[in-house]
């Protein structure tokens, strides 16, 4: 997702207009099947539930997104997948501080658990302060070629704006951890997650419309073209808010958040590959050190 994200703000996509339509697309494709398969469900959630949905879609999705795009457009896909190490470590605090998730110093899967926690703080921090000599791109011919792209390499290329983007980014990360906590919490009261991944898709599409207007208020922004932003909304909105929200439902109601989020990192190994032969992005050496404490 960050690669297809990352070339659609390179053409010149809002990255808060594209929140709303990923989400909109997103809720084309639940909202009918939600209202067909749970339809009794659906209409009979107390306000109280209902307000948790809204508070955690507005943390976990329009919250975290907002952050997400904002600091993609700083740095590159491969360190937007790279502070996705960050994830583990603040669900696994999470979920020790909820009781959710237990440590044992003295045994080995205690002792893992906290060396897993320090690396990959260490890789965040790495690719935070540390880029190293540039390599060779897989690929010199981007396949989506862009006309702002220059510009994106020089904000990438700046330290300042590295460095930033990247804590905006943990702070979109530590957002969504919140939020993959919360929903393991909220499954436990309403197990149907085909109705809570619909709720938070629907309540996130309503509030960042509002977050949209009030940011972007040029509205010739708004206009959809056929170029790779398109592709991207679809993708992001069907297969990503779509259909990933309610895999993500499940697998933290079946095995819980820390499981879930153990996953992330692997992202940064598929991340590391396609954007240097889609977009052509320059990966540093020092993209390589996160990558081998993300699969170790």
């Amino acid at each position: 997702m960050s690669v297809i994200t990352k070339a659609a703000f390179d053409a010149g996509m809002s990255t808060f207009v594209f929140v709303f339509y990923r989400q909109a697309a997103g809720s084309v494709l639940m909202l009918p099947l939600a209202l067909i398969l749970e339809r009794k469900n659906a209409w009979s959630m107390p306000f109280a539930w209902l307000l948790k949905l809204f508070l955690c879609a507005l943390i976990g999705n329009t919250l975290s997104l907002s952050l997400y795009n904002v600091s993609l457009k700083f740095t590159s896909a491969t360190v937007a997948a790279a502070a996705g190490n960050s994830m583990p470590v603040v669900t696994f605090c999470l979920a020790l501080l909820l009781r959710m998730e237990m440590v044992k110093l003295r045994s080995a899967s205690g002792i893992a658990k906290i060396t897993g926690v320090a690396l990959c703080l260490a890789g965040v921090f790495a690719i935070a302060f540390y880029s190293g000599p540039a390599l060779s791109p897989v690929n010199h011919h981007r396949a989506f070629a862009t006309h702002a792209s220059g510009s994106s390499h020089a904000n990438a290329s700046s330290k300042t704006t590295w460095i930033e983007g990247t804590f905006l980014m943990l702070l979109a990360n530590a957002a969504w951890s919140l939020s993959i906590v919360w929903q393991a919490v909220l499954l436990k009261e309403l197990p149907n997650r085909m109705v809570v991944a619909t709720a938070l898709c629907v309540f996130s599409t309503v509030q960042s419309f509002f977050v949209a207007v009030a940011a972007e208020r040029d509205f010739s922004r708004w206009q959809l073209r056929l170029d790779v932003s398109l592709l991207a909304i679809f993708y992001a909105g069907f297969v990503v808010a779509g259909v990933s929200y309610y895999l993500q439902a499940w697998c933290v109601e079946m095995t819980g958040p820390v499981f879930f989020a153990v996953w992330t990192p692997l992202c940064f190994v598929l991340t590391i590959f396609c954007s240097s032969f889609f977009l052509g992005e320059i990966v540093h050496l020092g993209s390589w050190w996160p990558l081998q404490r993300a699969v170790g």
